[in-house]
């Protein structure tokens, strides 16, 4: 009993010491882009869209598993061991595919800081370029350790997720026949939705902050069974959130579901059902906005600078690592004077934003496929069969919904 009891323990520890990585990467699913996504999935569709999230759930654990391996294993980025593999030239083509899809994420970012506060009455000529200072400011000036507290913390805030869904009083029946009742409808709108639900649970950028984070963590094979369990835990508690945003949407729009026009339409929807469900929603959209808005300029200049070779990481100064703060801070910049210029349209820009990281996202697995099952890199901790067999679907069913909606919009271009 001891021994076991001093396991344990050992175990704990171990966990704590490697928390942040796994779980902050599956959390940060959960932004402006995915609470938008989820809850136009959710007021268009109802409780149907809910059957999706048990193989999204399993594609987003072995996606993020095989890039927390990685980097434990090979102690490099994504971005470096796809230069070192294939070449500069492939790897200058996906970076600036990367940095395209990224860019309208940060900008739906600043979009959803811009509607959560407008909710309450605060330009977003006053609150974007407020929150763009303050997620540069927490990067630049703070250390590794300190910037991943904060953003743990962040992570606790998703739970007013599942205490609005709850307030809404939803069909629970019909939500878990959902739940486990696949079905598919062949039309635009619905298979758009189904890509940008992929998009925005599996992001591309997710799978290089995720192996960077944990190479600059410093966890290596010794401590990677705990590593996992992280990512498991971080991407089931994903898809929980995920499952209350879209019953929460589905019960306020249940008697006349609807396209929403905005974050601020779907947050005002839970109005009738009791102020707090407004205020939780609202809420949690701004603290989800500013919390990917930090996360994803950060996994760009990581994925970036380390497969151009440049020095990276928030644990650098700036003289020690030029390159990767400029490009932070462009990233944020930029992003935030774009979606404060008149006639931005926030919510065809978020709802964009998700749909490219569902286009862009086979390609980036496919290069993290032949790379977790190459012996010369991952030695014994290759992949196995299984998470072969789902890696690979997950690819061919994302292209395969991408050629659909091609052929559909060809047919039907209004």
């Amino acid at each position: 009993m001891a021994g076991f009891l001093s396991r344990w323990r050992r175990h704990l520890v171990v966990f704590l010491a490697v928390l942040g990585p796994g779980f902050i990467t599956a959390m940060v699913d959960n932004d402006s882009g995915g609470i938008l996504t989820y809850s136009q999935a959710g007021a268009r569709w109802g409780y149907l869209p809910l059957w999706t999230l048990a193989p999204i759930t399993l594609a987003l654990i072995v996606s993020q598993e095989m890039c927390s391996r990685m980097g434990a294993v090979s102690g490099k980025g994504l971005s470096d061991l796809i230069r070192e593999e294939f070449g500069l030239r492939i790897t200058f083509v996906i970076m600036a595919l990367l940095v395209l899809a990224n860019m309208t994420n940060i900008m739906a970012e600043f979009a959803g800081v811009a509607v959560s506060l407008d909710i309450f009455g605060v330009s977003r000529y006053i609150s974007v370029p407020i929150a763009a200072l303050a997620v540069w400011f927490l990067a630049v000036m703070g250390s590794y350790e300190k910037v991943e507290k904060v953003f743990l913390f962040a992570c606790s805030i998703f739970a007013v997720y599942i205490a609005a869904g709850i307030l809404v009083k939803p069909d629970w029946g019909q939500a878990m026949i959902n739940s486990v009742k696949p079905k598919l409808i062949f039309d635009g709108g619905y298979i758009t939705m189904l890509i940008a639900m992929v998009g925005t649970t599996i992001a591309p950028w997710m799978q290089f902050y995720q192996q960077a984070a944990v190479v600059e963590k410093g966890i290596t094979a010794k401590e990677y069974r705990e590593s996992r369990i992280e990512v498991v835990v971080g991407c089931i508690l994903t898809s929980v959130i995920a499952f209350f945003i879209i019953v929460a949407c589905a019960g306020a729009y249940r008697d006349n579901p609807t396209d929403i026009e905005s974050a601020r339409q779907a947050a005002q929807a839970l109005k009738p059902f009791g102020p707090y469900a407004f205020l939780l929603f609202s809420a949690g959209l701004l603290n989800a906005s500013l919390f990917a808005a930090c996360i994803l300029p950060l996994s760009t200049a990581y994925s970036v600078c380390e497969g151009l070779g440049f020095e990276s990481g928030i644990s650098k100064k700036w003289k020690e690592a030029p390159i990767f703060y400029w490009l932070y801070t462009i990233l944020i910049a930029g992003s935030a004077l774009l979606v404060i210029m008149p006639g931005f349209d926030m919510v065809k820009n978020i709802l964009l934003s998700q749909v490219l990281n569902g286009m862009l996202l086979p390609f980036i697995l496919i290069f993290m496929i032949l790379l977790v099952n190459r012996q010369g890199i991952m030695k014994e901790w290759v992949n196995s069969r299984f998470y072969n067999v789902v890696a690979w679907a997950t690819v061919v069913i994302v292209i395969g919904m991408t050629v659909a909606l091609m052929g559909i919009t060809i047919r039907n271009p209004q």
